[in-house]
């Protein structure tokens, strides 16, 4: 059963911000629509600027995090940043990690594939900081990213990361799951034409069932285990419930929850919805553990 809190901030979500998306298609207004309000970093978190191989972004540590972890922020590869994700990050360090962010190269200015060029150079950086592969996370387009990165990390011959852990991750842009249209009037934050209007400001052009743009269309062989969480009421529930089932036809180690009533990006609002707790504490027990 759902918790009050989660139906309440599917509630206000769905009023106050889908109205505003619907139809939109300025991209700089859709940025600041999906821009959160700022998120108070607790006082044992300590952030930090920094760049890794030419990518720049921050370091998110708190005293008791030392395991490296590869964060992935979403916004449909258009939108959003590590600032607009310490909600996510500041929860990954207080659970053991120490959290980089890169801020990838942002669409339509740098249109697909220059995020998951950047996040290549990112995790090699990290790697060769660290002397070993270490997990990765991410939401939303984030986790698509995440899934994009390691397919061309194996296409170079590189070592993968150890394990990942997707929120929602958005991998199928040319939007064929069932959920686009079932879920239209459920998902708390999008509608269908404005998911396939953000796509194309990603792709400018490029297939949409590319494998680095969609990697639920790629060969999954070979990929480290995988944790995904969707809420049963996304219009991108699909994206998650065929890559998973897509992962295990490629012998990938898969764990699949899916959370009633939360809207797209639950873990955003860690400090209020339990089930925002249960998945970043799950997620980095799961991170841990792989």
């Amino acid at each position: 059963m759902a918790s009050f809190q989660a139906h309440l901030v599917s509630w206000i979500v769905k009023r106050r911000i889908k109205p505003r998306l619907a139809g939109e298609r300025d991209v700089n207004r859709i940025r600041q629509i999906l821009k959160p309000l700022p998120f108070r970093v607790p006082k044992d978190i300590r952030v930090t600027p920094a760049q890794l191989g030419g990518i720049a972004g921050e370091w998110v540590e708190s005293p008791q995090g030392r395991a490296p972890l590869l964060y992935v922020h979403g916004g449909g590869y258009f939108a959003c940043s590590p600032q607009t994700h310490r909600a996510i990050t500041c929860a990954f360090a207080k659970l053991g990690f120490r959290v980089f962010t890169p801020a990838y190269r942002l669409a339509p200015e740098h249109p697909f594939p220059a995020a998951i060029e950047d996040m290549v150079c990112a995790y090699e950086t990290m790697v060769d900081q660290f002397g070993s592969p270490f997990p990765v996370a991410g939401e939303s387009a984030g986790g698509g990213l995440a899934l994009a990165m390691m397919l061309l990390l194996r296409a170079k011959g590189k070592e993968l990361p150890r394990s990942a852990a997707l929120f929602s991750p958005w991998t199928d842009l040319a939007g064929t799951g069932d959920s686009v249209q079932t879920n239209h009037h459920r998902c708390a934050m999008f509608s269908a034409p404005d998911v396939a209007a953000g796509a194309q400001i990603y792709l400018q052009g490029a297939d949409p069932r590319n494998p680095l743009a969609s990697p639920l269309y790629a060969d999954l062989s070979n990929l480290p285990p995988l944790l995904i969480h969707v809420g049963a009421n996304e219009i991108l529930l699909d994206d998650s419930v065929r890559l998973a089932a897509r992962a295990q036809d490629f012998g990938v180690p898969v764990i699949l929850k899916i959370f009633p009533v939360v809207s797209h990006a639950w873990q955003m609002a860690y400090p209020h919805i339990p089930e925002a707790r249960t998945s970043l504490r799950e997620a980095a027990e799961f991170l841990h553990a792989h």
